[in-house]
């Protein structure tokens, strides 16, 4: 059991890329109070979790009605992870701002912490490691990222701004690494 937890916890850590996701967090919040902050930090959590439990329970069954199979996703997913990936190495960050009381739903909630980069791993590391695992994994995973942003401060401090985002490219490199080894499992699942 908690070999599958640490297996289905890598794939979603590398999706989930609080670290990468963490000088915008501080481009976003930058003047903002602690107090403020820390509820934002608690928003963002609550509305990745909210949506990433959703999808895991609810997310066969929508694929059911529609006709969609798990190899279909992991080809789809494998494209869009690909894309992502590549955006993220290529482009710079771009600064935003927008509203504090919407910030920790909207983009940090979603599609930062949990976009679909996150929703494709879970989708297919529950057929691979089973949906207690995948639960826990995406718990840990989502409030390890809030605990993130809660020491966002130290962290850049220590990293530095070049630190965070050469660790963020490698990420991406990761994903999309891991997108490709989707869409390879995806064909396979098709053609048995």
């Amino acid at each position: 059991m908690l070999k599958n937890i640490l297996l289905s916890f890598i794939p979603l850590f590398v999706a989930v890329d609080a670290v990468g996701v963490l000088p915008i967090f501080v481009s976003l919040t930058e003047g903002i109070q602690q107090k403020e902050k820390t509820k934002i930090i608690v928003q963002s959590v609550l509305t990745a979790l909210c949506l990433a439990v959703g999808f895991i329970f609810l997310g066969k069954g929508v694929f059911k009605v529609l006709g969609i199979t798990i190899g279909d996703f992991m080809i789809a997913g494998g494209a869009i992870l690909f894309c992502l990936a590549i955006t993220d190495i290529i482009n710079p960050v771009k600064e935003r701002r927008i509203p504090a009381r919407e910030l920790g739903a909207v983009p940090l909630g979603t599609p930062l912490i949990v976009g679909p980069a996150v929703l494709t791993t879970s989708m297919v590391i529950i057929s691979q490691y089973g949906m207690f695992a995948t639960l826990i994994s995406v718990l840990i995973n989502i409030l390890l990222s809030g605990i993130i942003f809660w020491l966002s401060s130290v962290l850049i401090k220590v990293l530095g701004e070049a630190g965070s985002k050469a660790l963020s490219k490698i990420t991406s490199l990761l994903l999309a690494a891991i997108a490709v080894m989707l869409v390879r499992k995806g064909l396979a699942e098709l053609v048995r």
